[in-house]
């Protein structure tokens, strides 16, 4: 890499935990010998969280109103917020909703114009800025629209398990309705580029999650397995996608039949990243795939209950720029890879698709 790459992180809610994760991330003096961070906020917020962490050495900041002025050696700040800004620990408010939408809005408009060359969100809380007009259900359907593409996939990574979700953040009472053929169809081909383009696998195994309790157990318990999951796993086959499934996702977890796949496909939010953060909560990261620009984000949320009091555990953090920064080195390689039309040997598996089974 010719340079280091300039990392943009928003602050989230700032009652909430981002600025604390933030700061002792990047008080590791590692962060800078890697990236060059721009924390889009408030230097008032940032120096407040930054005494209440008692702990950190001393850190170098460098206050700016525009990324286009940043120091390569220092703590960027964009003061993106009013001067009279003020916060209340653990609270969620008007106040801390707004300028978590300023500290986004911002850092999208920066990253558009190269100012900077990945993005890393801290968290938000999605109805305090749904009640301030925000409009959108999290990061991720802000930034699809923001970018004009017509499919994303959230995706919690690992160094041992990737889970992406069919359906996001969406009632569970729709998510039936959500689960067809071409959803899924679309979902694993954008699955298979991304974990070529960004991971650097050149032939992904995808285990597909079932629906229902035992994968409708022949019907008893619901027939989507059947009538949609597996005639879509079977399609992608045709397509050379190396699906498999439909598992049960108790057993499939329980069991560590994940380590087997380099990536899972779960029908609904809660499926995927409940075993995900209870195998991987400290170090996982939130990755949305699909964009033309790399995000990613702490797994976490704004953990309101200990905000403020200088014990919020920063790896997440941590794991989520250098995840950011991975990811745009991937992504530079493949696309060099395609320009210069080397052809890519895909590896033989010893996996074979499971064709008309559905495995409980």
């Amino acid at each position: 890499m010719s340079r280091k790459l300039i990392v943009g992180i928003t602050q989230g809610d700032g009652n909430g935990i981002g600025y604390e994760v933030i700061i002792k991330a990047l008080a590791d003096e590692r962060m800078l010998e890697l990236c060059t961070p721009v924390i889009y906020g408030s230097s008032k917020i940032f120096g407040f969280y930054k005494k209440q962490i008692h702990d950190i050495e001393n850190i170098n900041t460098n206050v700016i109103t525009s990324a286009k002025d940043v120091h390569a050696k220092r703590v960027n700040i964009v003061n993106c917020l009013p001067e009279n800004v003020f916060v209340e620990p653990g609270q969620p408010t008007p106040e801390s909703a707004k300028s978590a939408m300023t500290s986004l809005s911002k850092a999208v408009e920066d990253i558009k114009a190269g100012y900077i060359d990945v993005l890393v969100t801290a968290p938000i809380n999605k109805r305090a800025m749904s009640n301030e007009g925000f409009g959108y259900t999290g990061h991720t359907e802000y930034l699809e629209q923001q970018f004009g593409v017509d499919e994303v996939a959230m995706i919690m990574v690992c160094d041992r398990l990737k889970v992406g979700v069919l359906t996001g953040h969406v009632s569970l009472k729709d998510v039936p309705s959500m689960i067809t053929v071409d959803r899924i169809l679309r979902k694993l081909r954008l699955m298979k580029h991304s974990l070529q383009k960004d991971f650097g696998i050149d032939a992904p195994k995808i285990a597909v999650l079932g629906l229902n309790p035992h994968c409708g157990d022949g019907g008893l318990l619901g027939d989507e397995e059947q009538q949609v999951i597996l005639p879509a796993i079977m399609a992608a086959n045709e397509e050379g996608i190396l699906a498999f499934g439909p598992y049960s996702s108790d057993g499939f977890f329980s069991l560590g039949n994940y380590s087997k796949f380099d990536a899972v496909l779960a029908m609904y939010h809660d499926q995927g990243l409940t075993p995900f953060k209870a195998l991987a909560f400290e170090d996982g990261v939130n990755y949305t795939a699909g964009l033309p620009i790399v995000r990613t984000s702490p797994d976490h949320g704004t953990a309101y209950e200990m905000a403020g009091r200088g014990v919020a555990d920063p790896r997440s953090m941590k794991a989520a720029i250098y995840a950011a920064i991975d990811i745009f080195n991937r992504r530079a390689d493949y696309e060099d890879l395609v320009a210069n039309r080397m052809t890519i040997k895909m590896p033989d598996t010893e996996i074979k698709p499971k064709g008309g089974r559905v495995i409980e």
